[in-house]
This record gives structure tokens, sequence and C-alpha cells, in this order.
């Protein structure tokens, strides 16, 4: 069986990710969205599997020492990680899998497994990220102004990304995501296409 395809996924805060890959991943069910999981204390909102995959930190420490982590940090008190089993699962079971992450964790993970194909969205200028964070109306201008900072390093490093999405209009940038999704996987099955053409002679 073919191996999925890994695709990690990065963007600064209000370049509309959630809104690119919401209606890809509810079209084609047979992508995995990987869960992140943590050991904070699940809030109202939150729902086991779907938002985080919550553990204790005996259970999270457990796995870090059985290397079962592709990445991990502790913020505040709280880990929170990439498991490695769910990804590789559905990775050998033939599904492409789309891991959300920030920059770090995603070179990470490029270390660890070369053929991950790395995807950042970026806004179209930082004058209309610093539009859409204000019209959140949910931070004030100090907080707005460490996103932008926070914004501009991962920009510079979109640059050793395998490809660049401007989400400058929400139906041209899902395209353009599918589109590179199946330039990705064609790349990567170049050699099986072929062999399979010369052996149909």
């Amino acid at each position: 069986m073919e191996k999925g395809t890994l695709f990690v996924v990065s963007a600064p805060s209000g370049c509309g990710k959630g809104s690119i890959l919401r209606p890809i991943l509810k079209e084609d069910k047979s992508i995995y969205y990987s869960v992140s999981a943590t050991t904070r204390q699940p809030r109202e909102e939150d729902v086991d599997g779907v938002t985080y995959r919550f553990m204790t930190k005996e259970g999270f420490e457990e796995l870090i020492a059985r290397n079962g982590f592709f990445e991990y940090a502790c913020y505040c008190g709280n880990y929170y990680g990439t498991p490695k089993k769910p990804v590789q699962d559905n990775l050998d079971a033939g599904n492409d899998v789309i891991l959300e992450i920030e920059t770090q964790g995603a070179f990470n993970i490029k270390k660890e497994m070369p053929e991950a194909v790395l995807i950042f969205i970026l806004p179209p200028s930082l004058k209309e990220l610093r539009r859409r964070l204000m019209k959140r109306g949910s931070e004030d201008e100090e907080v707005i102004n460490k996103r932008m900072s926070e914004a501009i390093r991962e920009i510079e490093l979109a640059k050793d990304y395998d490809f660049v999405i401007i989400n400058d209009g929400l139906e041209e940038a899902i395209a353009d995501f599918k589109a590179v999704c199946r330039i990705a996987k064609l790349k990567k099955n170049t050699k099986n296409i072929i062999n399979e053409v010369l052996n149909n002679a």
C-alpha cells in the first residue's frame, strides 16, 4: 500500500489557516487531522480528541521517555506536543495527514521526516494582517503589536518551507492549497508513475 503524505502547515495568527483547512477536511474524510496532546485541564468548549488529546502529566512524560512525540514543549506548567503514533498509523494506512504547527515544530518534524511537505500560509501584506487582527476586536494594541512582531519573525522563516500560499481571497487560497497537495503527491510518486506506465507495455 502506498503511504500517505504528511503536510505540515504553519501561519501567523490572522492568516486564515483554519478557514482554509476546514472545508478541505470536510470535503475529504480520508485526510487525518493531527490533534496535539496536552496536560492542561479541559475547558468547557474543549472536546477530547478534537481540540486536544488530554493526558496526565505522568502519561505525557512516559511518552516523552519512549520518544513518542515529534515535538513537545512546556508552557505555563503544561505540556503540549504532537504524538507520533496516530500520525504514523494513518500514513502507513495510506491516509494523508495534515499537521498544523508553528515554525520550530515544523522544522523539527522535517528533520525527522524529510519527506514531509511544509506549507506556509502568508497574508497579502503586513498592513492587511494588522487590519485582520484589529478587526477581531478581542485584543488590545499591545497584544496586536506582539502578534505582529511574531508574525514577521515567522514570515522570515517561510523561505525554508516547500510551498507558500498567499491568502488574499479564501476560495483562491483553498484552490491553491489543494493544488500544492496534488503537486507534492505527484512529485513523491514520480518513480511509481513511470514504472506503472513501463509495466503496462
